[in-house]
C-alpha cells in the first residue's frame, strides 16, 4: 500500500540522514505510486476508445526534469505554459510531437519557436489567432493548430481554479453573444486551424460540470465539420482537472470513474473520429508526495500547544495563505522516523517564515509532538514542493524519488539538490553588492 511504502520511505529517510541539522526538510516522491497513476489513466481511457490519446502531463504541476522524464518513460506527453516549461520537456527528452502549448499570453517569439519545432499550439484569443495567420503565411509548419474554447458551463468550490466561468480569463467565451458564430467562421477562414481545447476542470469542480465542458465542445466540433462539408476537427483537447481527495487515502474519484462518464455523455467523442488529448496534472502526482519537516521547538501559548517546523510558506503556499481551499493532512512520527504514539492532542504545526499565519495545520488533533520529532505533510507531490516561495530567503528543499523493494529496503534517487545559500546570494544580486553605491557618473556621461 501507498501508506506503507511512505512509512518506510519516512524511516529510512531518517536513518540515511536525508533529514539532518543541515536539512531539515526534504521532499519525498513514490515513483512506484506515480507509474501506477500513469497506467491508471491510459488504462482508463483505453478502456473506453481506440481513438489515439496524447496524455500530456500538466508541467506547471510538478516542473521538475526527473519527473517529467518519468511520465514520459510511461507513455505521457507535456502540456507547457511557457518557455521555461517548454525546456523542461525538452530536457527531459519529451519529443515536439508529444508536447502541447497552452497560455494566455504567448509572445511572437514562443509562437515561432513552437511552429518551428512542431508542437501544438492552442491559440488563446482572436488577437493571437491573428498572430498565427501571420506565421502560417510566412512559413510552413507541421504544428497542429487550435483554439482554446471557455465552454462557460460554470466554476467549482475554489473560485481561483475556476476556468469556466462566464468571465475566465482563459479561451474565447462560447456563450458571450456572437462568439459561436466567430468561431465557426474563424474555422472555415483558416483550413490549418484543426483542434479544440477546453478546460473546464480543476480542483472543487464536479465531474458532472467537467463532463459539461467537453460535451460543450464537442458539439462545436461537430458543428464547424458540418459546416466544413468535411472532417476539419480531428482532435479535441479536453484539459485536465480530475479533483483530488485530500481528506483520507482513498483514491476518488478515479481515472476510470471519469473516462466512463464521459462515454456515456459524450458517445460521440469517442467512436474513433476524433484524436484526443488530456492535460491532467494535479491528480496525476499529488498523492505521492510527502513533505518531511524536523520539528526544532514546541511551546505553548494561550493553552495551545504549537510545534514550530521547518516546512511552512516556502513549501505549502497555497494552504497558508488559503487554508480553508487547501488543507493538509498530516501525519507524525518520532525522531527515529516511526509512526508516532500517543493520544491526539490540538496543536498547531507552524512553519518558520516570520509572519503569524505561517502554519501547516491549527488546532490538529496528533501525537504531542516533541522537539526532533519528524511532521510529514502528505499529498504534496503536485503544486507544493517544486513551487518555492522564497519568503525569508529560505532555501529550496532537496527532492528524493523512493522505491521500495519487495525486502522492504527503500531505494532513493536524487531529483533536485537542495539548494546551496550561494546560490541564494547569487539570485539576490550577490556579484552586484555595489551597484546602488557606486561613484555616479557625471552628468552628461553616460548616453
Amino acid at each position: 500500500m501507498a501508506s506503507d511504502r511512505r512509512d518506510q520511505a519516512v524511516r529510512a529517510a531518517v536513518e540515511h540522514a536525508l533529514l539532518s541539522d543541515s536539512q531539515p526538510v526534504v521532499a519525498l516522491l513514490d515513483a512506484t505510486g506515480v507509474r501506477a497513476s500513469a497506467a491508471a489513466l491510459r488504462a482508463a481511457f483505453a478502456a473506453v476508445t481506440d481513438a489515439p490519446v496524447l496524455h500530456a502531463f500538466a508541467v506547471k504541476a510538478c516542473p521538475l526534469v526527473p519527473v517529467l522524464r518519468l511520465l514520459h518513460e510511461e507513455g505521457l506527453g507535456a502540456e507547457v505554459a511557457s518557455p521555461g516549461e517548454l525546456a523542461l520537456a525538452r530536457a527531459a527528452g519529451v519529443p515536439p510531437h508529444r508536447t502541447v502549448l497552452d497560455s494566455p499570453a504567448k509572445t511572437p517569439a514562443e509562437l515561432r519557436e513552437a511552429l518551428d519545432l512542431g508542437i501544438a499550439v492552442n491559440a488563446d484569443n482572436p488577437q493571437e489567432l491573428a498572430r498565427l495567420d501571420a506565421l502560417v503565411a510566412a512559413a510552413s509548419t507541421t504544428a497542429p493548430l487550435g483554439l482554446r474554447v471557455n465552454a462557460q458551463v460554470g466554476g467549482g468550490a475554489i473560485d481561483a481554479l475556476s476556468t469556466a466561468t462566464d468571465t475566465s480569463k482563459f479561451g474565447v467565451g462560447l456563450r458571450d453573444p456572437g462568439a459561436r458564430e466567430w468561431i465557426v467562421r474563424a474555422f472555415l477562414d483558416r483550413p490549418w486551424l484543426t483542434r479544440l481545447h477546453t478546460h473546464s476542470g480543476s480542483q472543487g469542480v464536479p465531474l458532472d460540470r467537467m463532463a459539461a465542458g467537453v460535451r460543450a465542445v464537442y458539439e462545436l466540433a461537430e458543428e464547424i465539420n458540418a459546416a466544413a462539408g468535411r472532417r476539419q476537427v480531428d482532435t479535441i483537447d479536453i484539459g485536465g482537472g480530475l479533483p483530488v481527495n485530500f481528506a483520507s487515502d482513498e483514491e476518488t474519484p478515479t481515472y476510470e470513474e471519469y473516462a466512463r462518464l464521459l462515454a456515456a455523455e459524450v458517445p460521440g467523442l469517442f467512436d474513433g473520429r476524433y484524436g484526443l488529448v488530456t492535460e491532467f496534472g494535479r491528480s496525476l502526482l499529488a498523492r505521492h508526495g510527502t513533505v518531511l519537516a524536523r520539528v526544532e521547538y514546541t511551546k505553548t501559548s494561550g493553552s495551545r500547544p504549537i510545534a514550530v517546523t521547518h516546512a511552512g510558506v516556502q513549501v505549502a503556499t497555497r494552504t497558508v495563505y488559503a487554508p480553508a481551499s487547501w488543507p493538509l493532512r498530516i501525519a507524525a512520527y518520532d525522531a527515529q522516523g516511526l509512526p508516532k504514539q500517543g493520544p491526539p492532542v490540538d496543536q498547531d504545526v507552524a512553519g518558520p517564515a516570520c509572519f503569524a499565519g505561517d502554519l501547516l495545520a491549527v488546532a490538529r488533533p496528533l501525537p504531542r509532538l516533541e522537539p526532533g520529532d519528524v511532521v510529514a505533510a502528505l499529498d504534496t507531490g503536485a503544486y507544493y514542493f517544486a513551487h518555492h516561495f522564497a519568503y525569508n530567503s529560505l532555501p529550496r528543499p532537496a527532492v528524493y524519488g523512493y522505491t521500495v523493494r519487495p525486502d522492504g529496503t527503500v531505494r532513493f534517487a536524487a531529483v533536485r539538490a537542495p539548494q546551496p545559500l550561494a546560490e541564494i546570494v547569487a539570485e539576490s544580486g550577490g556579484e552586484l553588492r555595489d551597484a546602488l553605491v557606486a561613484e555616479e557618473e557625471p552628468a552628461g556621461a553616460a548616453q
